[in-house]
């Protein structure tokens, strides 16, 4: 594979968008309902929307995408960025797309503003959380949440 093309989604990404989307949620064993993903669609695309979403191209195939949002914080006047969304295809997987995609991340947030990116994963994702290691802290923090 040559070095992939990263870039923000457009209109037209849709058709291959939605399969790598609906990838993510089989990985981690979960369905939304078809009016999430696309309020979700729509709103990667709205520029007033603080979520944006990029793909990484392999010719005219997307092998990977990410999902990011812009929020506020209480301990920084800049915005922080959430990198919500990560997957690369199996096919692409231990060939850097994982690592470019999350530094196209860094790059985006910070030429926006942002004082930081971060992100969660699952801790079985033994994988993904060797990448992390590489290429940020892990600072230990425990999620808790309950859902409304």
């Amino acid at each position: 594979m040559s070095q992939p093309e990263i870039r923000l989604v457009s209109a037209d990404d849709h058709a291959a968008w939605l399969p790598l989307w609906q990838a993510y949620l089989r990985f981690y064993k979960t369905e939304l309902p078809d009016a999430v993903s696309q309020s979700t669609w729509q709103r990667l695309l709205d520029e007033h929307e603080p979520t944006h979403a990029a793909l990484a191209w392999d010719g005219d195939t997307a092998v990977g995408l990410v999902h990011f949002i812009y929020h506020r914080s209480n301990w920084s006047i800049e915005n922080s960025c959430y990198l919500q969304d990560l997957l690369v295809t199996e096919q692409s997987r231990g060939t850097g797309v994982g690592r470019q995609l999350i530094e196209f991340v860094y790059a985006t947030a910070k030429a926006d503003g942002c004082c930081k990116v971060h992100w969660l994963t699952h801790e079985t994702n033994a994988t993904a959380i060797q990448l992390y290691e590489r290429i940020a802290e892990r600072p230990g923090f425990i999620q808790f949440r309950k859902a409304l």
